[in-house]
């Protein structure tokens, strides 16, 4: 599947998104090493913290699909504002990290960038993750 089939496929989730505080909707899709794909989108929650991000969201479906042994062959972000507008915004530092748990050295990672999409390493994304 390509980057711009997975763009679809998280667009597509993003719309399902519950973001009734932000009117901020983002969707994920990711690609397992195994070729699977999984999508998830942005859950809020009046107690913010117990929010789930739309790249969470996604691994998680995977791994409950694959089981822990899951690795990501890349991730692709999208998102909508409360004026149907795509803007710049990186994964946020929870899913980076989340993201380096079941990431490879080539893991790649597409996010909207301010001049277009950005498509990096997740290692480049949070370079000196946190680990044991």
């Amino acid at each position: 599947m390509t980057t711009s089939d997975l763009k679809q496929q998280a667009t597509a989730t993003m719309m399902n998104a519950y973001s009734p505080y932000s009117n901020f909707k983002v969707g994920a899709a990711i690609q397992t090493a195994a070729g699977n794909i999984y999508s998830g989108c942005n859950v809020e929650n009046i107690s913010y913290g117990l929010s789930i991000c739309a790249e969470r969201n996604a691994i998680m479906q995977a791994v409950a699909a694959e089981g822990p042994a899951m690795k990501l062959a890349a991730v692709v972000v999208t998102n909508y504002n409360q004026n149907g507008e795509s803007g710049a915004c990186s994964p946020c530092g929870a899913c980076r990290q989340f993201m380096i748990e079941f990431a490879t050295p080539d893991t790649t990672v597409t996010y909207p960038g301010e001049h277009g999409d950005i498509e990096t390493t997740a290692d480049k994304l949070l370079p000196d993750s946190f680990s044991f």
